[in-house]
């Protein structure tokens, strides 16, 4: 990562601001930001109580389990596809 050009951009995701520094296009950073601030917005429409740690928490626990069916529907994909050139 040391090789490539970092950007630093300031998004706000629910209300709070911060600094994204990556490799990743500054667009790109406030897109991946913006989701996570709409996936913060409709877990706290379902549960208005939780405080913001354990939305934070929700939150990455619905984005990490996404993920994983995302990877595991991508597995499966890859192996079909391996079958049928076989």
């Amino acid at each position: 990562m040391s090789d490539e050009q970092k950007n630093r951009t300031t998004v706000d995701i629910y209300g709070q601001q911060y600094t994204i520094v990556g490799t990743e296009s500054t667009s790109q950073i406030r897109y991946v930001c913006s989701k996570v601030d709409d996936k913060m917005r409709e877990i706290n429409s379902m549960n208005p109580s939780l405080d913001t740690s354990r939305l934070a928490v929700l939150t990455a626990v619905n984005a990490v389990n996404d993920y994983l069916k995302l990877q595991e529907k991508f597995e499966e994909l890859e192996r079909e596809n391996k079958r049928l050139k076989d």
